[in-house]
């Protein structure tokens, strides 16, 4: 157990990317009085537009990342896909979470699958390809399945369905013999997360089980209220995400996100070593924040669990809305929405809306579940989103 002598507000906290969880990291860090550094190359990111300091280089840039540590008490990271060896290099000279360790098993589906397994925690049936020979010697159980890279795969990117091995084959060739996982491909009754934080001294707190619904790869819904999850295996997915965060020595935010299956199992799907798209309701529908408990972890604060007092439902708002039928560019009908009963609407600042970029989200708050549903899917009908 490492117990770390708390860097308090006044200090200036670095986050290594500049998207829209850097931002709202960043919003969480000066909320509590902190001053904030930004690494990230693009001179334009959302993060990096509203922090007091913003290093403008590449992640793995020496140069900037020892800009960086001259700047700041204490860093962390946004995304999954900074270069773990930065984290690396950062920790040399200050505290850094999430560290480089369990960035890189994040990073690697491969070690993410091993680590599930040696933590005892179910996840499907999978198969490690790398070459030719590994392809060949897949079990056939396997398929139908879903191929997926090793490495730099998200939002459904990096992936293929895949019914026999001839199509296996097909599909890995496609994917350019990177080495990838083969999952079987179960039957799902629904998807879920848990987003927690663990201190260095071992301190655990986490969030309600949020449900989830995905489109295309994306999450487009999360609801988080009375009954989304059966009791049983809310509980189970807790300990589950608990053993994953313990086996990982892990200090941070984490999300652990799981399918249950139709026949009332639980399996794990993955991890993401930061806050989470799932995890965006709980800045209007929580006492405290995914961000702010990401401040308090990497500061050395005190962890105090986290408590829901409205029922939720967050939409993810994606580039399309910006767009009619014709293709032609418009303006999405905020003001209707926000008009609707409980709406928080969260802009990321991105200049540019394109097809499936996360442009922003909308969460609704209400006493129950049924005004929080009634009003995101009246939200739907003014923005042209599928209902759920």
């Amino acid at each position: 157990m490492t117990v770390q002598t708390p860097i308090l507000p006044g200090a200036t906290l670095g986050v290594l990317g500049g998207g829209q969880l850097g931002r709202m990291f960043v919003h969480s860090a000066q909320s509590l009085g902190y001053f904030t550094a930004v690494l990230d190359a693009d001179p334009d990111s959302p993060a990096g537009r509203v922090s007091h300091h913003h290093v403008r280089t590449a992640y793995d840039d020496a140069a900037g990342l020892a800009e960086l540590a001259g700047l700041c008490a204490a860093v962390t990271t946004e995304f999954e896909n900074v270069p773990a060896p930065s984290l690396a290099t950062l920790a040399t000279r200050l505290p850094v979470s999430p560290a480089a360790r369990a960035v890189g098993i994040a990073q690697d589906r491969a070690a993410e699958k091993a680590h599930f397994v040696a933590c005892g925690v179910p996840c499907a049936p999978y198969a490690v390809i790398e070459t030719a020979e590994q392809l060949a010697a897949v079990d056939a159980r396997l398929l139908p399945g879903i191929l997926k890279t090793s490495r730099m795969g998200y939002d459904g990117k990096g992936q293929a369905r895949v019914a026999d091995a001839a199509a296996l084959a097909a599909a890995w060739e496609r994917l350019g013999r990177v080495p990838c996982v083969l999952e079987q491909m179960l039957p799902l009754a629904a998807e879920c997360s848990v987003v927690l934080a663990r201190g260095r001294d071992g301190a655990f707190v986490h969030f309600p089980v949020q449900r989830n619904l995905h489109r295309e790869g994306i999450l487009a819904v999360t609801e988080v209220h009375a009954g989304n999850i059966d009791a049983a295996l809310a509980a189970e997915a807790v300990r589950s995400a608990h053993a994953i965060a313990d086996g990982l020595d892990y200090v941070g935010v984490l999300c652990v996100e799981f399918f249950v299956l139709a026949d009332g199992r639980l399996v794990v799907n993955e991890i993401a070593p930061r806050p989470h798209n799932s995890g965006h309701y709980t800045i209007d529908a929580c006492d405290s924040s995914q961000f702010d408990l990401q401040v308090r972890t990497l500061c050395g604060l005190p962890l105090v669990q986290p408590r829901q007092h409205s029922a939720a439902v967050m939409l993810n708002l994606l580039g399309d809305l910006w767009f009619d039928v014709a293709g032609t560019q418009r303006t999405p009908a905020w003001a209707e929405v926000l008009a609707l009963p409980g709406a928080h609407l969260h802009l990321y600042g991105k200049r540019d809306a394109k097809p499936g970029r996360k442009m922003g989200h909308l969460t609704f708050t209400a006493a129950d579940a049924r005004g929080a549903r009634d009003a995101a899917l009246a939200a739907c009908a003014l923005l042209g989103i599928e209902a759920f």
